[in-house]
């Protein structure tokens, strides 16, 4: 953010922000390394603030620091644990922001996770404000942050979020599909044949479909893709959203494969998938003679042929009857 802020996040950090003396003890060693934990009594130095404490999933920018949130500026600057899933990236941000945290800065990542989250819970359990965050986005959700919130649960500690910046709702968003009903499905797996019995399970999922992917393997998830879903099926890859090279393209899938097929795809990359159309009339010959191979296929692998069918029709959009006696008979 440049030395213009605007008005209210000046506000916030005017209004809210203990500076102090910015010195090792404040942050934890590189989050790359599974550290020494500090304990219970030492994520904290001193005593905590009176009145309950509590865990705060806090989200943090996707792209572009000036999303970041008024509410968001006074947890930095007041919580007494700031847990990061990564403090190089954390200082980066604060650096924009021109915010010095006053709480104990800790590194929260996937190495530590299962032993740090009783930690935290710990500390808001006797009395400090936790703020989990992660290098974009909401906490828990495919980051670091699920185990703090299960852990805290258990533990009778209130857990609340400071909403803000999602790529899976940015990206359903300006992907011009359906809204009304999506579901998000992670990161698909990485082994081929994981992936593509993952897609072709999805085959009749009736909504928009989220994923995230990374760009090395986006060509061959669209690619699985095509198979499973069909190569009409409307779609969106949207790179590197809210920053400078912001990418949003709308197109069927098999052009998105050949896109992705033809080019070194960089960035952070979420894929928007349309559920199949509704089912329509019969089809050609050429087209049924296409799906009923599809199914053989797939049952030749083990797999049930009604089950086969019911996903196959389902994202083709013809009659599952018409294709089950098609498969059936030939």
């Amino acid at each position: 953010m440049s030395a213009r802020r605007s008005d209210w996040v000046r506000d916030a950090i005017g209004a809210r922000m203990r500076r102090v003396e910015a010195d090792s003890d404040t942050w934890d060693d590189d989050p790359s390394v599974d550290d020494d934990d500090p304990g219970e009594a030492g994520l904290v130095e001193g005593g905590y603030r009176d009145g309950p404490g509590r865990l705060v999933l806090a989200a943090t920018p996707i792209g572009d620091p000036r999303d970041v949130s008024a509410r968001l500026v006074e947890l930095l600057t007041s919580a007494d644990v700031v847990a990061a899933e990564d403090t190089r990236r954390l200082r980066r941000l604060l650096g924009v922001l021109g915010v010095t945290p006053s709480g104990r800065v800790v590194s929260y990542h996937e190495h530590n996770e299962a032993t740090r989250s009783a930690d935290l819970v710990a500390a808001a359990r006797d009395g400090a404000v936790v703020v989990v965050l992660t290098d974009a986005g909401m906490p828990s959700v495919s980051d670091p942050g699920l185990r703090a919130v299960r852990a805290a649960a258990d533990a009778g500690v209130p857990v609340t979020a400071a909403p803000g910046p999602s790529a899976v709702l940015t990206a359903l968003a300006l992907s011009g599909l359906a809204t009304d009903r999506f579901c998000f499905e992670g990161f698909p797996p990485r082994r081929p044949g994981e992936r593509r019995r993952r897609l072709a399970e999805l085959a009749a999922e009736p909504r928009t479909m989220i994923f995230f992917e990374a760009p090395h393997r986006l060509a061959a998830t669209l690619a699985d893709a095509v198979e499973a879903f069909g190569a009409d099926r409307p779609a969106a890859v949207c790179r590197e959203l809210t920053k400078t090279h912001e990418e949003v393209r709308r197109e069927p899938l098999a052009a998105l494969a050949a896109w992705a097929a033809a080019r070194d795809v960089l960035g952070e990359v979420t894929l928007v998938v349309a559920g199949p159309p509704a089912p329509s009339g019969p089809p050609d010959e050429a087209t049924l003679a296409a799906l009923v191979a599809r199914v053989q296929e797939r049952t030749a692998t083990g797999e049930r042929l009604k089950t086969v069918v019911s996903e196959v029709a389902q994202a083709a959009g013809v009659p599952k009857r018409l294709l089950y006696e098609a498969a059936v008979h030939r």
